[in-house]
């Protein structure tokens, strides 16, 4: 039951875009995705929770936590198949954790937490909130943005999580970006 949470074996560096609700996470996976000629992993809980919003006019709750996260790492697991080079992962466990606890008063489903931690990726990309707020459907916290970012920070640091912030523009961001990938790319040949 549990294995599908869990990261199957892949032949590619994994990296996350990681950080709070409307930084350039997507924007910046399609554009390093198209960069390395390589796949990139969408947010499922984007599509899962818009359906449940267009279905139920309801957002989020504790018990769609579980069902997302095992509809990312489906996704994952698919998509690292296609691609021996870099997977681009548009968010992962870790960032539904850190969801539930913020959103949840403390608390993340045990199951959740031990694949939000045993799950492994090269490098975290953490997404400043330097850009500017895009309200949608599910964004709802435009006023809790620096909380937020320091709650993803704090996870990357507790749980040593090698990250590189990125800040600015969407080209520089592009560019810090594809400096660190370069670097695990040529460390990987």
């Amino acid at each position: 039951m549990e294995e599908k949470y869990k990261q199957q074996p892949a032949n590619c560096i994994k990296v996350v875009l990681f950080g709070p609700e409307s930084t350039g996470k997507t924007t910046l996976s399609r554009q390093l995705a198209r960069y390395y000629n390589s796949v990139w992993v969408p947010e499922y809980a984007r599509e899962y929770l818009q359906d449940k919003w267009n279905n139920e006019r309801k957002t989020c709750e504790p018990q769609d936590l579980l069902p997302i996260a095992e509809g990312q790492m489906k996704l994952e697991n698919e998509l690292a198949q296609k691609t021996n080079s870099v997977l681009i992962c548009d968010t992962d466990l870790l960032e539904t954790k850190v969801y539930s606890e913020t959103y949840y008063l403390g608390s993340c489903d045990p199951i959740l937490e031990k694949y939000a931690l045993e799950n492994s990726y090269d490098l975290y990309f953490l997404t400043y909130i330097d850009t500017p707020w895009e309200a949608d459907d599910l964004r709802d916290k435009p006023e809790h943005r620096k909380e937020m970012f320091d709650a993803f920070q704090d996870a990357l640091i507790k749980y040593k999580k090698p990250y590189v912030l990125l800040r600015g523009d969407k080209k520089t961001r592009l560019e810090t970006a594809v400096k660190y990938i370069d670097k695990l790319l040529n460390s990987k040949v």
